[in-house]
């Protein structure tokens, strides 16, 4: 059994997996890395390895007090991944972007990918039939967005995610709902659609802790799953076991 940890920049995602079956996924915060690991080893005797993949500021000393009980391998830039990577700065690239395209290659054979993970950032990933990662885009968040609305500016509120009644916002809460949401579904049907101008078939990928909010109000026809990354995670560790 494998323990797949995908640290974040606001929480860590865990999820244990037998071979790919995935058996349960656990969401917490740094703060409770150490207790959370070790109740979850404690829960699944079996598992014999811990797989991570970090884009937060992990504390190398939590995770090496695992050593004596589990392999802990990690999954790096420098791990083996199914594609070429085109993007012309390699080395900024994001562990959880090459991650995601690592799992759309392995899932997905021969087919045009567009990978879209809505977590804390929206990041758009592209893998062609061809199995050559092109890059994408990285934009703010739902959460970012009220957020920035509140903080950089003097009066407007800073409110909780909900979908608008109307696109025509008839007050301050409901024009900024509408600007968030709406706006956010008009980016991604926006970038679909360029994407489709140039690509005649592709299949979409959304996925993060946003996605089932999102994937309900889009028009475009996509594959939703909102524990893709951990999913991909487990699938690049056993590639690179191959």
């Amino acid at each position: 059994m494998l323990l797949a940890i995908d640290v974040g920049n606001t929480r860590i995602k865990a999820a244990v997996f037998e071979d790919n079956t995935l058996l349960e996924v656990i969401i917490f915060t740094q703060d409770f890395f150490l207790p959370k690991v070790d109740f979850i080893l404690q829960q699944y005797p079996k598992i014999n390895t811990l797989v991570i993949a970090s884009v937060g500021n992990l504390n190398p000393n939590d995770v090496k007090s695992f050593e004596n009980k589990v392999k802990i391998e990690f999954i790096t830039p420098e791990s083996k991944f199914p594609f070429q990577n085109r993007y012309a700065t390699p080395k900024t690239l994001g562990i959880d972007r090459m991650v995601l395209a690592s799992g759309a290659a392995l899932q997905f054979p021969h087919q045009n990918r567009l990978v879209i993970d809505a977590g804390t950032c929206i990041t758009y990933d592209f893998v062609d039939e061809n199995n050559h990662y092109l890059g994408g885009a990285i934009s703010p968040g739902i959460r970012l967005r009220y957020e920035s609305l509140h903080q950089f500016t003097a009066k407007l509120p800073l409110l909780n995610q909900s979908y608008p009644k109307n696109f025509i916002g008839n007050s301050t809460d409901e024009s900024i709902h509408s600007g968030v949401i709406i706006g956010l579904l008009h980016e991604i049907e926006g970038f679909v659609k360029q994407y489709s101008d140039q690509y005649a078939k592709f299949i979409i990928i959304l996925t993060g802790g946003d996605a089932d909010f999102l994937a309900k109000r889009l028009k475009n026809t996509i594959f939703a799953n909102s524990n893709f990354l951990l999913e991909s995670l487990n699938q690049t560790f056993q590639y690179n076991q191959k």
